[in-house]
């Protein structure tokens, strides 16, 4: 479906600068000179505006620029088999020093991978169905879903098909390959809203509607959401779409944001700043005009919000058998873990694995009389389905280890704080701890009990890395950003101030709150009140 850039019409000058270089070459144009060229004549044969472009291949420069990359591999709704799941731990082996990180995306990364490689990993990855194309860019994400799907006692709608068909148009369609930014769907089933549907670009989340007598089971439409520094929550759309009509109201959504977006600026170019100029209702309108009249609402059938958490064994619609939900610690393995999590699946489940956006990895399809047979492996030891409270609920974005625009380490400092906290804090409540190394938040800290912004603070020994501390952040019912508290806290004493701001909630929490709830009642003042006492606490006992 051939299309206009309209955007092409309009004064040049007014475009910012990646709008200029993707005129002058489509992203996904990079893919063919990667293979032909770049591979064969090495890094420095690559021009900047082309490193800019290797995102449509799914690759992104690592720190510190030296020649090596980030690859990041599209896993809609974080469904894999296990020949999948053993060529990415293959690829890890080969290429990326043994590396995995599962991302609050469902998808995998690679780091320490040279250009000379990826034609050998594309090849790899196209032999059992897998692509890293467009996994960044401007251009339709890795679609995020129900890990759960086809085996979930609380799924209304198995969503694997549908994500499926959503997911097969958009990668590498050259009418949505160059759009005003990055734009990220979730689709979803699962009645606990599993996706995340309020921060995502386009988001589909159960519901059901009396249609001539019948009910019609189908789903409702959340548009506009996304973090970064100015987060925005999704507004709801006063629509019901039939499960055949989801990827019509997709490519009506994307169109819209490919015609309408702001391209002038960098920093305003994300959907949620035209769907909050519009307004739901005028967004609702232009789409309806593009794709038609559409049912109005019917019955939300979303009930709450469990924050995509499924560590243990649990079990499945299918009778007799089960799921085991994995920790992975701020989700890093190793290829060959991967491996051998893929070689389990083969022996006692069906040969799938499913990965989740809190960073985590699921077995599916064990017969319940095997389960203890399965939890004797070793592996189990480190990516264990009964983790330890803290290390459970801590997700971590790359941090300055590997990405450009992190300013402190996360990864190593989200685990080492977690493991503090589970050593020396004993709760009953699940506290869920987001580390991001930069406003982009990319670990998603505004959603979390408790956010952790990396920045650098001056000190009398020179200039450290310290952290701002949120609080407060929940999806679902009464869903809501958190609230950054003042002032800075070391690196280093991050997990010490943790234990006693959450040994104050432990000791003042009324009966079965959670850290929200809380939250809530006291307000951020009293929690305000309480970590300056903490901080001049931890002043005084490091002068003395």
């Amino acid at each position: 479906m051939a299309y206009e850039a309209v955007w092409e019409r309009e004064d040049h000058s007014k475009l910012n600068k990646v709008e200029l270089m993707k005129l002058e070459k489509d992203g996904l144009d990079v893919i063919r000179t990667i293979i032909e060229k770049y591979a064969f004549e090495g890094y420095d044969s690559i021009p900047e505006d082309e490193l800019n472009r290797f995102k449509w291949a799914g690759v992104y420069q690592q720190r510190p620029n030296n020649g090596y990359f980030m690859m990041r591999i599209r896993i809609p709704s974080g469904i894999l088999t296990s020949a999948q799941a053993r060529t990415l731990g293959e690829i890890s082996e080969i290429y990326g020093r043994n590396l995995v990180d599962v991302t609050v995306r469902q998808a995998i990364q690679f780091h320490w991978v040279c250009v000379e490689n990826l034609p050998d990993i594309y090849k790899r990855l196209e032999r059992v169905g897998l692509y890293s194309y467009e996994a960044c860019g401007d251009c339709p994400r890795t679609i995020v879903g129900n890990p759960l799907a086809g085996i979930d006692m609380d799924e209304l709608i198995d969503t694997s098909e549908i994500v499926k068909e959503v997911n097969d148009f958009f990668v590498l369609n050259r009418d949505f390959s160059n759009l005003p930014r990055k734009y990220k769907m979730s689709i979803s089933g699962n009645i606990y809203n599993n996706a995340h549907a309020e921060i995502q670009d386009l988001g589909f989340t159960p519901a059901v509607k009396i249609i001539g007598g019948e009910e019609v089971i189908g789903f409702h439409v959340q548009v506009g959401g996304g973090l970064s520094a100015k987060p925005y929550l999704a507004k709801p759309l006063n629509m019901f779409v039939r499960q055949d009509e989801v990827l019509k109201v997709a490519i009506g959504v994307t169109t819209l944001f490919r015609d309408n977006g702001y391209r002038e600026k960098r920093h305003r170019a994300r959907m949620k700043f035209l769907v909050d100029d519009w307004g739901a209702a005028q967004f609702q309108e232009k789409l309806e005009e593009l794709i038609g009249k559409m049912e109005e609402c019917g019955e939300d059938k979303t009930m709450g919000w469990q924050a995509a958490y499924f560590d243990g064994v649990h079990p499945q619609k299918q009778e007799g058998f089960s799921y085991i939900g994995l920790n992975v610690p701020v989700g890093r393995l190793r290829g060959t873990d991967l491996i051998e999590l893929a070689n389990i699946a083969d022996k006692f489940g069906n040969g799938s694995l499913r990965t989740t956006i809190s960073q985590n990895i699921i077995i599916p399809n064990i017969p319940n009389d095997l389960i203890d047979e399965v939890l004797k492996y070793p592996i189990f030891k480190k990516l264990s389905p009964n983790p330890n409270r803290f290390i459970s609920r801590t997700v971590s974005c790359t941090g300055n280890e590997f990405c450009n625009l992190a300013i402190v380490e996360t990864k190593a400092r989200a685990k080492s704080v977690a493991e503090y906290l589970d050593r020396h804090v004993v709760t009953h409540e699940d506290i869920r701890i987001h580390f991001v190394g930069c406003p982009n938040a990319c670990g998603q800290k505004q959603i979390a009990d408790i956010g952790l912004q990396g920045v650098l603070m001056k000190t009398p020994e020179g200039v450290k890395e310290a952290f701002e501390i949120y609080v407060g952040g929940t999806l679902g019912p009464g869903a809501q950003f958190n609230d950054k508290l003042k002032g800075r806290v070391p690196a280093e004493e991050v997990g010490p101030v943790l234990a006693e701001l959450i040994t104050y909630f432990k000791k003042n929490q009324e009966r079965k709150e959670t850290f929200h709830q809380f939250y809530k009642r006291v307000g951020v003042t009293e929690i305000q009140t309480q970590l300056d006492k903490i901080i001049e606490e931890l002043k005084t006992n490091l002068i003395s």
